[in-house]
């Protein structure tokens, strides 16, 4: 099977073609995988600024659609798979109206796919199945604990009750005039930062509690509290950093013994994190999934994986759900 993917939940546009093979073991071959990026359009809003990510993926679509089939040499399509939820509302609308389009003009069928559950199935490219497994799903829109007992199977433990981690970091880089995407410019100067005995410290909101769930507002309200120095700056970047991973690390790993299960699966833009990644390694010492940084963000190569696992649906019935829930 030839799937033709189509991701546009935010600012990404991305389209990918992956060949898939088998059923139990299912084997993914890349034949192409194109994203052209918004970041530096949405820099000086401080964030992804949605009517104008719309138009930008109607320009883009087209484009990035001849470079992947280019690329993948116009292998015969089986298949589309479309991002339908959750995301920016006009963002997934235009992804969904462009692969309706194809499917009428080539009459291909559409899967539908969730955002979220593409990030958890991205890990399954080059990884053994393993279930159960508690699956953290960490970005600048979501931040949720998922118990998964097999693909299709999820039940959610936690989530933020606020802001997502990522959102967090945009917003405490915006405190600290470090510019837009917060997440990679503060794992940065942290990673500058040579103290040993640090001058700040900040809350690790509910990380003592018995549930799933996260909070981070209040941590981006200690920052702007706290930020009185500029020489501080790498301090804070580095206690920002370790405040989050601590909650994120400590969160899943209570989940995942909780429910006496031997794999933790990461997924999102924010499981790029370097240092996350080193201390969940250093910290669980079971089976531990996670994406190559190409596949932690957003990328269309993780809807054609979800997609081969879903079913087909009336492209006249598809719809975009900027609030899809994965369970």
């Amino acid at each position: 099977m030839i799937i033709l993917a189509i991701e546009t939940s935010c600012d990404d546009t991305c389209v990918a073609i992956v060949q898939a093979k088998g059923q139990k073991r299912p084997r993914f071959k890349i034949l192409s995988n194109i994203v052209s990026s918004q970041t530096e359009i949405h820099k000086k809003y401080g964030g992804v600024y949605p009517s104008l990510a719309k138009r930008e993926h109607q320009k883009n679509l087209p484009l990035v659609l001849e470079r992947a089939l280019k690329k993948a040499k116009r292998p015969k399509i089986d298949v589309i798979a479309i991002t339908v939820g959750p995301g920016l509302d006009p963002c997934l609308w235009t992804g969904i109206n462009f692969a309706k389009d194809l499917a009428k003009k080539w009459g291909l069928p559409i899967i539908p796919v969730n955002h979220i559950e593409a990030h958890i199935l991205i890990n399954f490219i080059d990884k053994t199945q393993s279930f159960p497994a508690v699956c953290l799903v960490v970005s600048g829109g979501h931040t949720q604990l998922i118990l998964m007992r097999d693909i299709g199977e999820y039940k959610i433990l936690g989530e933020t009750r606020d802001d997502a981690a990522g959102e967090c970091f945009d917003k405490v880089a915006r405190i600290l005039g470090l510019g837009y995407p917060g997440g990679p410019i503060i794992a940065k100067l942290a990673s500058q930062c040579k103290s040993q005995a640090l001058n700040i410290k900040l809350p690790r909101p509910m990380i003592g509690q018995k549930n799933y769930d996260f909070s981070f507002s209040g941590l981006k309200t200690a920052v702007l509290y706290k930020h009185k120095n500029k020489k501080y700056v790498k301090e804070m970047c580095r206690e920002i950093q370790q405040a989050i991973i601590d909650v994120l690390i400590k969160k899943t790993i209570k989940a995942a013994k909780d429910h006496r299960v031997k794999t933790i699966i990461l997924g999102g833009g924010v499981s790029a994190n370097k240092e996350l990644k080193k201390q969940f390694k250093s910290k669980w010492e079971h089976n531990l999934l996670v994406p190559i940084k190409e596949f932690s963000t957003d990328n269309a190569v993780m809807i054609g994986i979800a997609g081969y696992f879903g079913k087909p649906k009336d492209w006249q019935k598809i719809k975009a759900d900027a609030n899809l829930r994965i369970c």
